[in-house]
């Protein structure tokens, strides 16, 4: 049971972000920037940063929910995800995003865990300087929507498949909309009371 009163019905982050739309508006549009805007990292890699960190913070919702928008991207490579999120120096990724991965983890552990030999290898091999920025602030914002979710020990849904279905929409329809589509569901659940 959550810490506070949320929306009926919607798990992780958007019981919260519906509570408080406000400031749900300029999360999503951060998210929609980092994970989806232009970028030399594909969406998919970028999902992938965002799975791996919430999978150190042990973010179930998190890490289940962006793990199912990268395997989305890949056509369905939950395993693929899976060694990402827990064993990403043995999992099949290019070099650059392993050394990114590792950047993202040590964000993960705190700002100062990234030494400048992390950095290093990223650049050896092949990441430019905006990518090493925007694995960092990916990094960093998944920390706070991760403790965000859990510090208010949201509903996290258990089935699967509840997840892969969310995952088509974010594809289909990115993040921006999601305070849209948060305020038209609370209206129709009070409306139903």
């Amino acid at each position: 049971m959550a810490h506070i009163e949320l929306p009926e019905g919607m798990p992780g982050i958007r019981g919260p972000m519906a509570f408080r739309p406000e400031t749900a508006r300029p999360m999503v549009e951060l998210a929609e920037v980092l994970l989806r805007g232009e970028n030399t990292l594909t969406p998919a890699e970028r999902e992938l940063i965002a799975a791996h960190v919430s999978f150190r913070n042990d973010c179930t919702y998190c890490h289940v929910s962006h793990g199912a928008i990268a395997a989305h991207y890949l056509g369905g490579a939950e395993a693929l995800v899976a060694q990402v999120k827990g064993a990403p120096e043995q999992a099949e990724v290019s070099p650059k995003l392993k050394a990114l991965l590792a950047i993202a983890g040590r964000v993960a552990e705190g700002g100062k865990s990234v030494r400048a030999e992390h950095v290093a290898r990223a650049r050896q091999e092949g990441a430019t300087d905006r990518e090493i920025h925007d694995t960092v602030l990916i990094a960093a914002a998944f920390c706070m929507f991760n403790r965000y979710v859990d510090g208010l020990a949201t509903w996290t849904p258990e089935d699967p498949e509840s997840y892969r279905q969310r995952a088509a929409g974010i594809v289909r329809d990115g993040y921006a909309s999601l305070p849209d589509r948060l305020a038209a569901a609370v209206a129709r659940a009070r409306g139903a009371s």
